[in-house]
């Protein structure tokens, strides 16, 4: 191997550097011109950083190539200026972010009209983000002069590449003083009253969804920022303004101003949930959620307060939402379908009978009024199929049932009492409960298909009872129940001891404990004893977060069963042959000759 000895194998490149007469296009038609910059080459680099070559590198990042050939050859030469612009090499970095003229030319990128090349985009951010993390203070004052910086970046915002460059901005500034002038500016510049605009019917749904994308990522880094850096004197201004009762109002008077689309809705939901989260793994322990590696963030009371008097506005997406086709399903046609925006407004409503908590019984008081819960458990039952909604209404029911542990429930919480009292004497939950379990029973035993909400409702009949016996509400509870009608009050107790006993019996698979990662065999509650309510939602919340992954490679857990794991198995022995015991040494010394040489290709040849 020659590299193993520090061999250079770049004498065509050193061929071409020594003619008098070289020209950029030559040097990047070589294979390793991209190798021996990050190798640093001195002779390479100081032909790269004359101004001519420097000025046509960026010219190729910025510019729209010549149309005619295909696409792959078109945007070859203006993808390697980018790899070579921002391959972190320390004088071109710094030509780049000394060198004004340069920094002219890359920004007249944002001054071309819309709709932008989406490749030259993403090849102006990574060249551009780059320059903000390496060259910040140089950067930064360039941008700052700028008047119409923001609003450019905003105009593009259809193009994804335009997020990362608001997002460089507010993650990739050191040291924290600096990051916080930089905040200021952007709040100054009105960032996020801005983006939040963008979140309206009257916008196309691209420049709505990533403008939602990127006010959910800047809420997250900048809790995260946050988190990290205590010693900080003051608030993060950009989260303080997202977080403000006036931000959140004039999202939601942008989400429900004129007809009601189901883009502006969804994306804006995304907000709020985002803003509601009470708890998100940490980057660095991504793997190891399960051993409590998480960050816990605070909800504002002000978000609460701005969403609590258009609740009335959610209710009725879920009584009329935005009209879809009929769905052909494997059941048959399904005439109303529950759609994503409804589904979105149950993620809602259970984020928010979790947060809200005591300090916040407006909420609760208010979804009692409307009686929001009761709509939702119609919707479980009518939708006898759909496993994303009967989650969500489970969530609300355990919340509703089970608080947080600070502030303790006392007779005086009366916005927790109202909801666990609205929830059995005027949502009839152990009614429903029975009434669905007799009636699936009876459908099985005639010989139909056991209802696809069945397993939810089971651990929503769990949560009662363990609720019912130790939970912070449990006197209330026993005595709602003491008060059901006598007919109904004996045949809970019997479901109790026969029928939800016998369904957990048959639960025989160990439930996988979410917070210290041991199983259990306890099946009377919906969570292993030591989860609380908040950490069964909060992890409920990380794995929303992936969902986008699993839907991108079309897979869920009930497709990926014990035999693809077989397949995949026996597919990985096959494919993966072991080596063989005289495989020759490639790392021993030897002499490198036309007989060694001839004696590995015919082994390569062989195996081929």
């Amino acid at each position: 191997m020659f590299w193993k000895f520090d061999l250079h194998t770049s004498s065509h490149l050193e061929a071409l550097l020594d003619k008098e007469d070289v020209t950029l296009i030559e040097l990047m038609d070589e294979e390793d011109v991209l190798q021996e910059c990050k190798a640093q080459n001195r002779r390479l680099l100081l032909f790269l950083c004359q101004d001519q070559c420097m000025q046509e590198l960026v010219r190729m990042i910025t510019t729209e190539p010549p149309a005619g050939v295909e696409e792959i050859k078109r945007f070859k030469y203006p993808n390697i200026a980018c790899e070579l612009l921002t391959c972190d090499v320390g004088v071109i970095n710094d030509k780049m972010g000394n060198e004004e003229p340069l920094l002219e030319t890359l920004y007249s990128f944002l001054e071309q009209p819309s709709p932008l090349n989406p490749l030259l985009a993403s090849f102006f951010s990574k060249t551009i983000g780059n320059l903000i993390t390496r060259k910040t203070e140089q950067v930064l004052s360039f941008l700052r002069r700028k008047e119409g910086f923001l609003s450019l970046v905003l105009k593009h915002i259809d193009t994804s590449a335009m997020m990362d460059v608001l997002l460089r901005l507010i993650s990739c500034v050191e040291p924290p003083p600096l990051r916080l002038e930089t905040l200021t500016w952007l709040n100054e510049e009105k960032l996020a009253q801005r983006l939040v605009e963008l979140i309206h019917p009257e916008r196309d749904e691209e420049r709505q969804s990533n403008a939602s994308q990127t006010l959910c990522d800047i809420i997250r880094l900048s809790r995260d920022q946050a988190n990290q850096l205590q010693e900080m004197s003051q608030p993060d201004p950009l989260l303080t303004v997202l977080e403000s009762q006036e931000c959140v109002e004039q999202l939601l008077q942008n989400m429900f101003s004129g007809e009601t689309t189901e883009s502006c809705i969804i994306n804006g939901i995304q907000v709020l949930l985002t803003l509601l989260e009470i708890r998100r793994p940490d980057p660095l322990h991504v793997f190891d959620i399960c051993l409590g590696f998480e960050r816990s963030y605070t909800v504002n009371s002000t978000i609460l307060l701005a969403i609590q008097p258009h609740l009335i506005h959610f209710h009725q997406l879920l009584l009329e939402p935005p009209k879809r086709n009929p769905m052909l399903t494997t059941l048959g046609v399904l005439e109303e379908p529950l759609g994503n925006t409804r589904l979105h407004v149950a993620r809602l409503v259970a984020s928010l009978l979790y947060t809200s908590s005591a300090s916040h019984a407006v909420v609760a008081q208010e979804l009692c009024r409307l009686n929001t819960m009761d709509l939702l458990l119609d919707l479980f039952f009518k939708y006898t199929w759909n496993n994303f909604l009967h989650l969500q209404v489970e969530l609300c029911v355990a919340a509703a049932t089970e608080t947080p542990s600070e502030p303790p429930v006392t007779t005086e919480n009366s916005a927790h009492n109202l909801m666990v009292t609205h929830l059995f004497q005027h949502c009839h939950l152990v009614q429903r409960i029975l009434e669905a379990w007799e009636e699936n029973d009876k459908i099985q035993s005639e010989g139909g298909m056991r209802r696809g909400y069945m397993g939810h409702l089971t651990r929503i009949a769990n949560t009662v009872v363990h609720n019912l016996e130790k939970g912070p509400v449990h006197t209330q509870i026993s005595s709602l129940i003491t008060e059901l009608p006598e007919d109904y009050r004996g045949r809970w107790e019997t479901f109790v001891d026969q029928d939800l006993s016998e369904a957990n019996r048959r639960n025989t698979i160990d439930l996988v404990n979410l917070h210290t990662c041991s199983s259990t065999d306890d099946m009377e509650s919906p969570f292993p004893k030591e989860l609380t309510l908040q950490q069964a939602f909060s992890d409920y919340q990380i794995q929303q977060m992936t969902a986008n992954f699993v839907d991108q490679f079309g897979f869920n857990d009930e497709e990926f069963t014990d035999h693809d794991d077989t397949v995949f198995e026996a597919c990985s022995k096959e494919r993966i042959q072991p080596f063989d015991d005289d495989e020759e040494d490639i790392w021993e010394e030897k002499e490198m000759n036309f007989a060694t040489q001839a004696k590995s290709r015919n082994r390569s040849d062989t195996q081929q």
